[in-house]
């Protein structure tokens, strides 16, 4: 939400690494979690009298990512050094895009709180990415360490319109963003390894406003909650110091999400500062227009248009349809599921309630579970054949996840006795001695307490240890009730 009587103007920096082999101008692996300074050579660390060479590769995903998002791709490009000093910079420059960047004007839409909002996307550019800075725990450290493996490595910067108008449009944007660029398979995305960090740049200004205000950039914010949250408190942070007659200096921010402020980094760069020239040990590329189309017709359907798609043919909600799509791999899983014989609404059941639980207690991807769909489907078609009960698929679920793929879903049913009971004389005895146990309840339930019913379901699934068929039980019950 803006402050009262303002409104917020937001424009967002996603930087993404590509899925390349190898770093963007040397042939040294683009792998993440590799012991410190061990993916490293004298073209990533900077050493005088080596050349780069671009990463066809990367260029091709550049291309790709520019496509989805929109993006005019230019016929020719070229590389700039961007020169400033910092210590994960080996060589005291950047090697980046300035005035041609490879993709131009593009936009996306996305799924605001107030309905569907077209942001637009200034351009999107080839880079390398810096090292990184390792800060020691010792309490008192006055050092710190620099790791270069990530030095080099290929980056998409994606610079957006400042078109967004608050913090929930912002978390959507990043959300459509992420999901694009996982859809066509040209970044992992994860922020958690930094595959994907964001920038944002936030000003405030009076409502018809023709002019924006004093922006502040928020540097390197780790989730898009953060992103959110950050930018939330600087804009109400600015409308304070304005409406007490003060001024917004142009400065540079970090984000302290413990105590959930920002705080001063330094003034804020322009273009000049980083004193930009063409880049001379690289010559300018075309984009060959046939090379373009091959990359466009490979484009996969997009997450708007399977998101469509599932509403309108397999007949899902638009929230269904809107969390199966949201991540490519779990939408994958659930045509998986489909593609055993699963009914659409009982694919997107198991995957939402089931798989997906799982994957946010433990933190796995959806393509764990791409290997285990065949008994999945197995174990859900048994629920809806009603051999087993719902609570017992849950727990066959649970089993299938910590077994092979050979492991049998039929003989684990037949041999732990899971199958469900779901013949009137087998239950007769039990719920004789659930109403002889539950005087109280039986009570409640012949003084006209309805929901006493279900107590007494309960306690018979739990008596047969969730084996028993709730519809039988009920019926068994209330036979049993009325009888004189």
């Amino acid at each position: 939400m803006s402050p009262a009587g303002w409104e917020i103007v937001i424009g967002l920096e996603v930087h993404v690494q590509l899925k390349t082999r190898t770093k963007l101008f040397c042939g040294c692996p683009n792998k993440y979690g590799a012991d410190p300074n061990s993916l490293v050579c004298p073209i990533c660390l900077g050493m005088p009298g080596v050349l780069p060479v671009l990463n066809r590769q990367a260029f091709a995903l550049a291309v790709r990512a520019g496509l989805a998002l929109g993006c005019e791709v230019a016929a020719v490009t070229k590389f700039d050094r961007k020169n400033y000093f910092y210590p994960d910079l080996p060589k005291g420059y950047q090697i980046s895009q300035f005035d041609r960047p490879l993709n131009g004007k593009g936009s996306i839409e996305v799924e605001a709180p107030q309905g569907k909002k077209r942001i637009g996307i200034t351009r999107v550019h080839l880079e390398e990415d810096a090292g990184k800075l390792i800060h020691p725990e010792t309490e008192g450290a006055d050092y710190s360490f620099v790791d270069f493996n990530r030095s080099g490595v290929p980056l998409v910067e994606i610079v957006s319109e400042p078109d967004m108008r608050s913090p929930e449009e912002a978390y959507a944007y990043l959300t459509t963003v992420k999901s694009l660029l996982q859809y066509v398979d040209v970044s992992d995305c994860d922020m958690e390894k930094g595959s994907l960090r964001c920038d944002a740049n936030v000003s405030i200004r009076r409502p018809l406003a023709p002019e924006f205000g004093t922006k502040t950039e928020i540097k390197n914010l780790n989730s898009f909650k953060a992103v959110a949250k950050a930018l939330a408190y600087e804009a109400a942070r600015h409308a304070e110091i304005l409406e007490k007659g003060g001024r917004v200096e142009q400065v540079t921010l970090t984000w302290d999400a413990v105590a959930e402020k920002t705080n001063v980094l330094r003034s804020k760069e322009e273009a000049h500062d980083y004193r930009y020239f063409p880049e001379p040990d690289l010559v300018p590329v075309t984009a060959d227009p046939a090379f373009v189309a091959r990359i466009r017709e490979a484009l996969p359907e997009a997450p708007a248009a399977r998101r469509e798609r599932y509403a309108k043919e397999l007949g899902l909600t638009a929230y269904d349809a809107g969390v199966l799509t949201a991540d490519k791999e779990v939408a994958e899983l659930f045509d998986r599921l489909r593609a055993e014989g699963l009914a659409p609404k009982v694919a997107a059941n198991w995957v939402m309630k089931h798989v997906m639980a799982v994957m946010n207690e433990r933190h796995l991807p959806a393509t764990e579970f791409l290997g285990k769909a065949r008994r999945i489907a197995e174990a859900a078609k048994k629920v809806e054949a009603k051999e087993i009960t719902g609570q017992t698929g849950a727990e066959v679920f649970a089993w299938i996840l910590t077994t092979p793929e050979t492991a049998s879903v039929e003989e684990h049913v037949r041999k732990q006795g899971l199958a469900q009971v779901s013949d009137a004389g087998a239950l007769e005895e039990i719920v004789r001695g659930v109403i002889a146990k539950n005087p109280k309840i039986v009570a409640d339930f012949q003084g006209g307490k309805a929901a006493a019913m279900q107590a007494l379901v309960g306690q018979v699934m739990r008596e047969t240890k969730g084996k028993a068929n709730a519809t039988v039980a009920r019926e068994v019950l209330e036979r049993q009730l009325a009888a004189p």
